[in-house]
């Protein structure tokens, strides 16, 4: 059965179109508005196998940062649809991952509880007209849409493409170890509470 999400959001801000797929070989079509942006979520969806068709409509020529934070909020909807009430989920992943001279670790808890943590050199300058800042904008809106326990640890890196990329495939990974099926459980929900909000 596959898990989705659709999510249409639209503000005076931007105009966005979401679907998403898990556990999807699919290629992913990614048109948020912000070149390097569009880079990273295809990394992510790559490495995370999911399905990602995004098409956003931004007021970019104001500042990139209302797109990519509602691309977070949106995504975060989604992915929380399509893991319904989460039976059968492994609920935790994380993965580290090395980009050349960047060594990122990304934990998540698929808990239904919000908690965004960063950790490592402050995410500030710009990769092209790319703000740095503006993957902790994403990071946190996903985290808190999602419901998210959300841990990103940069241990270090050099090249600015490299310290992200890193984050965005760590991530990737360890959403997928966390969503993927523990068949072991036989469809219970992983929580003592019986259930994940």
């Amino acid at each position: 059965m596959e898990r989705s999400g659709v999510v249409k959001r639209k503000t005076r801000e931007t105009d966005i179109s979401l679907e998403l797929v898990l556990e999807s070989t699919k290629e992913s079509v990614i048109s948020s508005g912000v070149p390097f942006f569009d880079h990273m979520l295809a990394s992510m969806a790559k490495h995370g196998r999911m399905y990602i068709k995004l098409s956003c409509s931004g007021d970019v020529a104001v500042d990139d940062h209302h797109s990519v934070e509602d691309i977070g909020i949106a995504l975060g909807q989604a992915l929380k649809s399509a893991l319904g009430n989460k039976a059968g989920i492994r609920r935790f992943g994380d993965a580290s991952v090395p980009m050349d001279d960047a060594l990122t670790l990304t934990a998540v808890d698929l808990s239904g509880r919000a908690f965004f943590h960063y950790q490592g050199d402050k995410l500030i300058g710009y990769i092209g007209r790319y703000s740095e800042e503006l993957t902790s904008e994403f990071l946190n809106a996903l985290s808190v849409n999602a419901g998210i326990n959300l841990h990103v640890n940069v241990f270090y890196g050099d090249n600015r493409h490299h310290i992200h990329e890193s984050i965005f495939k760590s991530l990737g990974i360890a959403l997928y170890k966390a969503f993927s099926i523990d068949v072991s459980i036989g469809g219970e929900i992983p929580s003592t509470k019986g259930m994940i909000i």
